[in-house]
Formats: C-alpha cells, sequence, structure tokens
C-alpha cells in the first residue's frame, strides 16, 4: 500500500463488491449454507442497521439466541425486499456518517477483517481460485487480527501462530500446543474456520 491508497478494508470492500456483482446472486461462498447474495445483505445489514451489531458480537463468541436471529431476520427481510444489484451498490457505498461503522476509527479497527475474510469467502468457494499477493503492508495489517482470533481457535490445547513471510514472528497462545504457519491473510483464515480453504502449514 502506498502512502496515497486507501486503507485495505476499503480496498477490500471495492474488491468484493465487483467480485459480488460480476458473479451475481446465487453463487456459493466459505459460508456454510450461504450463497452471494446472503454475504451481500450480511454486510449491508451490518453496516447500516446497528441494532444487528449485538447479534454479530455474539455469534462471533459461538452463541446463538435470540440476537443473532434478529440480526437474521434483518438481512433476510433486506433479500427478499431489495435488489441484489442495489444490495451491491449499498456495500460499495459504504455505511452512512451516523452509523458506528461509518465512523473512520471503528470502520478501520472492525472492517479490515470482516472484508478481508468475506472476500476470500467469496474467491475461494469459485473454481480455480488462487492465493492472492498481498504487500508487507497489508499482511502486516492482518496479523493483530489474527492473533486475536486465534485466542478462541487455540483452545485448551494452545497454538503457536507463526508468520512464513516474516522471520521469527509468532505469537503464542495458552501453553502453545500446535504450530500453524503461513502468511497472516491466511492464518487469519484458518482461525476464524476457513480451515479447508486456508493455506497453512
Amino acid at each position: 500500500m502506498t502512502a496515497s491508497s486507501p486503507p485495505l478494508a476499503e480496498r477490500e470492500r471495492a474488491a468484493l463488491a465487483d467480485l459480488l456483482e460480476e458473479l451475481g446472486p446465487g453463487a456459493p461462498t466459505c459460508c456454510a449454507g450461504w450463497t452471494t447474495a446472503h454475504l451481500a445483505a450480511h454486510l449491508v445489514a451490518r453496516e447500516r442497521r446497528p441494532d444487528t451489531l449485538p447479534g454479530y458480537g455474539v455469534e462471533q463468541l459461538g452463541v446463538a439466541g435470540p440476537l443473532s436471529a434478529w440480526s437474521h431476520r434483518v438481512e433476510d427481510r433486506l433479500r427478499s425486499t431489495t435488489s441484489y444489484p442495489e444490495v451491491v451498490a449499498r456495500l460499495r457505498s459504504g455505511p452512512p456518517p451516523w452509523a458506528p461503522l461509518g465512523w473512520p476509527p471503528v470502520a478501520q479497527a472492525l472492517n479490515t477483517t470482516e472484508y478481508a475474510i468475506h472476500h476470500e469467502d467469496v474467491r475461494r468457494a469459485q473454481p480455480d481460485w488462487k492465493p492472492r499477493a498481498l504487500s508487507v503492508a497489508d499482511q502486516d495489517a492482518l496479523w493483530p487480527a489474527a492473533t486475536v482470533f486465534a485466542r478462541r481457535a487455540a483452545g485448551r490445547r494452545g497454538l503457536v501462530l507463526r508468520r512464513s513471510d516474516a522471520t521469527g514472528v509468532e505469537k503464542r497462545i495458552g501453553a502453545g500446543g500446535r504450530t500453524v504457519t503461513g502468511e497472516p491473510l491466511e492464518l487469519l483464515l484458518w482461525v476464524s474456520g476457513r480451515r479447508d480453504v486456508a493455506r497453512v502449514e
């Protein structure tokens, strides 16, 4: 990333919107049971309906319940009442300035991971996908998120995340049971549950 280029979150948003537009609403994703239409609606609801955020938050903790059910009802309503091209257009334009995810510090903190992961959810569900080459700066931006997600993935056995693109850079969680090695994007996908498509060792 150069000094004048947009933040990684915004570049991932634009690339994902392009891909969603290209594939249409019925393409598969790596999110179980979700097509591209489901994923687009999720991202728009998350940014434009602050009342869905608690539901998404508890889902990140592995908890299902009324809050997450409400968030999914909002997504379903959006998907059934708004055309797919319009949903993708809203995704591309970003959240309104009054929404929490429209505030730059919040958006930068939460959207970098969200868009990097979901961009790969769409890319890697398509035939003949290939890993992308990200810059060192972009990989550096994803590394802290990978270490945060790793706390849940580590479980009781512990875990060591080791960067394959940077000598001597690793993060030990708990007792540090198994070691997983890869670039930060690949590690982020692995610790967030995309183990079938993450290129790690």
